[in-house]
């Protein structure tokens, strides 16, 4: 095979997939469930006027494309890390910024929250470092870590260490004791290279919106596990994932 065929059959044109722009942030705020106020303020920071004066506070993650407003698949990864501390400690932007700046200088690297080192030392020095900003206790803190550890068991990687698949939650209901268990659904899962970036049942190339599209016609969920070869299990959890449809 030549080089000019391989680059033919490459749909993505010599990029990282993970690093393409492929999500407004109304679909980012859907497939995290997280307010889409939220995702803009994170990734492209927001103005406003104080006594007159123009007020600016930065983004905390760097888009893939601030420009358009596209956001990647390691971005994704970044909110969903981000999403674990702002949701059990209300942490404010100012003190995650200046934490994230810190993991990118101490890593030299622009996404610190979608490196491999956040599961090591990297995880450490986040919180300890959000610890000083915020003045939380000792037992704070390892709350905050505890949180984040069931956050970061949600993305999965390669043999280089970079995350490559993310198991979003899929539930509504954001209880703290939903959030802390360890077997919270990871039935539907999004991969940058299946799907073009959208949520699937883990394990096939079947797209959540497919399923609920269908629920909506009037199919069952028996029927279309039948059709689909998969479980009303993960049937009805690719339903959840679009429609917040709860069967339980």
């Amino acid at each position: 095979m030549t080089i000019a065929h391989r680059r033919e059959l490459d749909i993505y044109r010599g990029r990282d997939p993970r690093e393409i722009p492929a999500y407004t942030t109304v679909e980012a705020a859907h497939y995290l469930r997280v307010p889409e106020q939220t995702i803009r303020n994170w990734c492209f920071g927001r103005s406003w006027s104080r006594d007159g004066k123009a007020v600016h506070v930065r983004a905390v993650v760097q888009a893939a494309d601030g420009p358009r407003r596209m956001l990647s698949f390691v971005n994704l990864v970044e909110l969903h890390v981000l999403d674990s501390i702002r949701r059990q400690h209300q942490v404010e932007l100012n003190n995650v910024r200046k934490s994230v700046a810190f993991l990118k200088r101490e890593f030299d690297t622009q996404h610190p929250l979608a490196d491999i080192q956040m599961e090591t030392n990297g995880k450490d020095l986040f919180v300890e470092q959000l610890g000083r900003l915020i003045n939380v206790s000792r037992e704070g803190q390892l709350a905050m870590k505890e949180v984040l550890e069931q956050f970061l068991r949600r993305i999965e990687r390669d043999p280089r260490g970079l995350a490559v698949r993310l198991f979003p939650f899929t539930r509504n209901a954001r209880l703290r004791e939903e959030l802390l268990a360890a077997d919270a659904p990871r039935i539907v899962s999004i991969e940058p290279t299946i799907a073009f970036g959208r949520p699937v049942i883990a394990g096939s190339r079947i797209p959540t919106v497919e399923i609920a599209e269908r629920f909506k016609a009037g199919d069952s969920s028996e029927l279309l596990a039948s059709e689909y070869g998969r479980s009303i299990a993960e049937i009805e959890e690719a339903i959840r994932c679009e429609l917040a449809f709860d069967a339980a």
